[in-house]
């Protein structure tokens, strides 16, 4: 049977990792045991880090309503809990936009 070369491949193979390690540091970017493993690093990182940004942006919501509420002469809880109970459905994304970007709709809000 007739030799196989597999240069190929192997370049094909080693220049889609080499490029995944673009801006990587040291041997991390280079050599090949490394960038693979800092490679699979890297993506175990941002798995986790994309599902973790949800509740990291959520507890920000929180606070800028809870500065907001704060201005205008309540708290987060009792803001929180008057919308619940008058079936104001404003998730807190849109109510931590409102704080920030439009004070006057957010007393309003917290008015009614």
């Amino acid at each position: 049977m007739p030799r196989v070369k597999r240069g190929t491949l192997h370049v094909k193979r080693r220049r889609a990792l080499l490029k995944k390690t673009k801006g990587y540091m040291w041997g991390r970017k280079s050599q090949m045991r490394v960038a693979s493993t800092a490679v699979l690093k890297a993506g175990q990182h941002a798995y986790r880090d994309r599902k973790k940004k949800k509740r990291v942006m959520r507890g920000l919501w929180n606070i800028r309503v809870n500065a907001a509420a704060r201005l205008n002469g309540t708290t987060y809880s009792k803001l929180i809990a008057d919308l619940k109970r008058r079936n104001v459905e404003l998730d807190r994304k849109v109510l931590a936009d409102l704080a920030a970007n439009h004070p006057e709709t957010f007393t309003k809000v917290v008015k009614a």
